[in-house]
């Protein structure tokens, strides 16, 4: 019998916390290849969600760098050496390996790990998750990719002087150019990649598979939109959409998911003042259940801002969870939410500032079959034309072609 092609996928999270990488390694195993993922652990709730996400997946896993539930001290101990290598990488520069441990906790366990398993390719997905991926290609002599879900350099901070930058771009050139392959989630972050590193980047959306039921109508219950993300916090355009909900003269429910602060909800809840309508917070949940919970809304808000770089040139899995769940959308006006909106018809709406939104919610209020019609467009646009069933052929064509040469 023929062996079958290893792959290891490498993440510096968890599969919870990273639905591409899931999808990813789904893909790929549903092909005939034999599928690693390499991860460790970076929350307790995520570490919940993917006992019975991992439960389902054919998949195998490898988890590194210890659990501070079940080693504390191991855990504590590597968290002390990841600090000592950010302070040694600032006060003496990036070279001799340093940038690649200071940049992310955990990359020398995921290291270690990669270099016990024999593959025929190793695909990094996030910018820590990348040296691993090429080092451990090197090292058997086999191929790697990269997948950029964001921009990197420009992920944190715009200041080109900022350690953050520095860092990220350091590994970015020094390790983008070694890889056989490189995908990324958005056109825009890909023509960045290309025109810096002239190498042809392939657009993979961060697309979800089909479902199979029909838009809800909704035309007489109060508006009830729906934002979610893995952090509920500040810069995220929650305190602009709850201002302007604070002058909404009309029932609503604002329904926000993910982890948020104890302080963090404490100044939602001063900042909130409904006349008309309700504020609710939901605990996170399994990426599997996301669809079904977000089909139980109205409307659905990507409210990304332009700085730093990277949030204006992508799209985030919010934008293809809302149209798959059937949603219309609002979004703020950056240039990669603009341009999807335009190519992709009536689904939603842009706001570009507080005045523009208001008017947006109130539109979609008065005229209930304007909503319904956008909700519909959206639905069918997941089930017809972006959708992963379409997106990952093009994934599993760059791997082919990729083991190939």
């Amino acid at each position: 019998m023929k062996p079958k092609i290893k792959i290891v996928l490498i993440t510096t999270g968890q599969p919870t916390t990273n639905p591409r990488l899931v999808k990813e390694a789904d893909a790929l195993s549903s092909e005939g290849y034999d599928v690693t993922v390499i991860y460790q652990n970076i929350s307790e709730w995520a570490t919940q969600t993917d006992i019975n996400l991992l439960a389902t997946r054919p998949w195998k896993v490898i988890c590194v760098a210890g659990n501070p539930k079940v080693n504390f001290l191991r855990f504590i101990l590597k968290k002390s050496v990841y600090k000592l290598t950010v302070l040694a990488s600032k006060q003496f520069g990036f070279k001799l390996g340093l940038a690649e441990s200071a940049l992310t906790f955990g990359v020398n366990s995921l290291s270690k790990a990669a270099k016990k398993i024999k593959a025929n390719l190793y695909i990094a997905h996030n910018l820590g998750a990348l040296p691993v991926a090429v080092k451990a290609a090197k090292y058997f002599n086999a191929k790697c990719g990269f997948d950029a879900e964001d921009f990197h350099r420009h992920e944190i901070s715009d200041e080109t002087h900022s350690f953050n930058f520095k860092i990220r771009k350091f590994i970015e050139e020094k390790f983008i150019t070694q890889v056989d392959y490189l995908t990324a989630s958005s056109p825009m972050i890909a023509m960045q990649y290309q025109q810096i590193f002239n190498k042809k980047t392939t657009v993979v959306l961060n697309a979800f598979q089909r479902v199979q039921y029909p838009s809800i109508s909704n035309l007489q219950n109060p508006l009830r939109f729906v934002w979610f993300s893995q952090t509920i916090g500040n810069g995220r355009g929650i305190d602009i959409i709850i201002d302007v909900l604070n002058v909404f003269d009309k029932p609503f429910e604002l329904h926000l998911l993910g982890n948020a602060s104890r302080d963090f909800l404490e100044l939602c809840k001063k900042k909130t003042k409904f006349t008309h309508g309700k504020l609710i917070f939901h605990q996170p949940i399994p990426p599997d259940d996301i669809f079904n919970f977000c089909r139980e809304f109205d409307i659905g808000l990507c409210l990304e801002q332009n700085h730093p770089f990277n949030r204006s040139i992508c799209l985030t899995n919010k934008i293809f969870t809302y149209f798959q769940s059937g949603l219309a959308i609002i979004a703020s006006d950056t240039p990669a939410q603009s341009s999807f909106l335009n190519d992709y018809g009536k689904i939603g709406s842009i706001f570009n500032d507080e005045n523009s939104l208001l008017k947006i919610i109130k539109n979609y209020d008065d005229d209930r079959k304007l909503l319904n019609m956008h909700k519909l467009n959206s639905f069918l646009l997941g089930q017809n034309y972006i959708n992963w069933e379409i997106e990952k052929q093009k994934f599993l064509l760059v791997v082919e072609q990729t083991l190939k040469t």
